[in-house]
């Protein structure tokens, strides 16, 4: 679904697990990909699986820490996103809007950037400057307001 629109881009893994959201958007043409992780069984297994994959080093940042902690540091370091994944565990869901929120206010999400949002069943989406392109099943195609 963002495939064509990904080569040269800067992708935004929020919450992101593994890290397959990043290394399928690296392998479809990103330019570079920067990942948020709190959890250090998750951070070990990115650091393993882009090792194992050879990604080079520039291609890719983790940011082993709490969303709301991250978004700051890569505020100040200029980093703009026009892509975004959000898969926040479902325990905790309401993390997932509020590091969107927090991208967005801080500018790293760039006007027109699109935002797949990872939702449990039945969850509804109100996000000033973000507006719903499609619903998916368990997920929310959205896109920052163009300035």
């Amino acid at each position: 679904m963002l495939g064509p629109r990904l080569p040269g881009a800067v992708f935004l893994d929020l919450f992101a697990g593994t890290g397959v959201n990043s290394l399928e958007a690296l392998s479809r043409g990103a330019a570079r990909a920067v990942l948020v992780e709190r959890a250090p069984a998750a951070v070990a297994l990115i650091r393993r699986n882009f090792a194992a994959l050879a990604v080079p080093q520039e291609r890719w940042e983790l940011v082993a820490r709490e969303a709301r902690c991250a978004l700051p540091a890569l505020a100040e370091q200029r980093v703009a996103c026009a892509f975004a994944w959000c898969d926040p565990p479902f325990a905790s869901w309401e993390e997932g809007p509020a590091a969107l929120s927090l991208a967005l206010k801080l500018g790293i999400l760039s006007p027109g950037a699109e935002v797949v949002l990872e939702a449990p069943p039945k969850s509804e989406v109100a996000l000033p400057g973000l507006s719903i392109v499609r619903e998916l099943r368990g997920a929310f195609l959205l896109r920052v307001a163009e300035q």
